[in-house]
């Protein structure tokens, strides 16, 4: 039996060995991908620059229990080429799966509700935004709104797994209002280190990013912020932070703050590839919701979404391709 034992040690010893070699694999593949964009991007005073900026940071950009913050300059076609399949299989492993427990009253439909008309209304949406991105080229979806109240965070939540059910695509959802999150609550997950954690160093992208197996999606929650989120949010490691999400993901939707007052959202609108606004029938005024279109880049702008009208059975109605609001969008949405 001892001899049994001691081979099961061994292979055991093996399988670990060979794992551990996989990672190494794909960190070396990552950091010779950004080394080479970023002696073909700059001079010789750039490339010393580029040099430091990689000593600097405390590992390579997959680190041994995740991602660091990785070179700023990452080059994003170069990280998209070097993660092939086996690869990106190996870092997605490493994302921590968490249960969505929604209470009631959280307006999940897209879980567990599949026959209602507001379900099919995100479905609807999510075929249109498929057959929009074969003519338009986008990844990175804002969802947001002019003042708080009107729903944005419920249809970022809901689209997500619109768009990640059924379909062989990684989905992210990623909670950009920092200062008034809302996304744990809307899947009943425990306040757990996000977005605030890794931006401040605190925690690597595997160790901040999880899985959602229920929803069929994966999640970079707000995390615990502190000290001004304006300043945090304008971290150079956010633009960095992008580049390395959208190499991994089909699609990236943001949970972005609000349009009016701060301006947290324009931070997002310019890492963003398109925008989506969300209106509310009652509270959203017609003189708010012009300057929430002014205050965007109309080049980005794919549409808006009218939440809670009274004209429809529906709980959401949808108007695509405007850059700014119509005469009878602003009659919809009232004073």
């Amino acid at each position: 039996m001892s001899y049994i034992f001691d081979a099961l040690q061994r292979s055991e010893a093996e399988r670990a060995k060979a794992n551990e070699r996989r990672s190494l694999a794909a960190v070396e593949l990552l950091e010779r991908a950004e080394r080479e964009a970023a002696a073909q991007r700059g001079s010789e005073s750039l490339e010393e620059q580029s040099t430091e900026a990689v000593t600097d940071h405390q590992g390579p950009l997959l680190s041994g229990d995740g991602f660091g913050l990785g070179p700023i300059e990452a080059d994003s076609i170069a990280i998209t080429n070097a993660l092939q399949d086996e690869q990106k299989r190996e870092i997605f492993s490493q994302f921590k799966a968490l249960d969505v427990l929604p209470s009631r009253h959280s307006r999940l439909v897209c879980i567990g509700d599949n026959n209602s008309p507001a379900t099919e209304a995100f479905h609807l949406l999510g075929v249109r935004l498929r057959n929009l991105r074969r003519e338009r080229e986008f990844k990175t979806l804002l969802i947001t709104s002019t003042v708080p109240k009107e729903g944005k965070s419920v249809v970022a939540a809901n689209l997500s797994c619109t768009l990640g059910s059924g379909a062989r695509q990684k989905v992210l959802l990623l909670e950009g209002d920092v200062r008034l999150p809302a996304q744990s609550e809307i899947f009943g997950l425990a306040q757990v280190p996000g977005l605030c954690n890794y931006l401040l160093g605190k925690r690597s992208l595997t160790a901040s990013l999880y899985h959602l197996p229920k929803a069929g999606i994966w999640i970079l929650p707000a995390g615990e912020s502190r000290g001004d989120p304006r300043e945090l949010l304008q971290s150079p490691n956010l633009p960095a932070l992008m580049t390395t999400l959208n190499s991994l993901f089909d699609w990236i939707v943001i949970d972005s703050p609000p349009v009016l007052p701060l301006v947290d959202a324009s931070i997002w609108a310019r890492l963003a590839d398109g925008i989506l606004i969300v209106a509310r029938h009652g509270t959203t005024s017609k003189r708010k919701l012009q300057k929430g279109f002014e205050a965007l880049d109309p080049n980005k702008m794919i549409g808006a979404l009218l939440n809670s009208s009274k004209s429809s059975s529906d709980s959401y109605d949808y108007y695509y391709g405007r850059k700014t609001a119509t005469p009878k969008d602003q009659e919809a949405a009232g004073e």
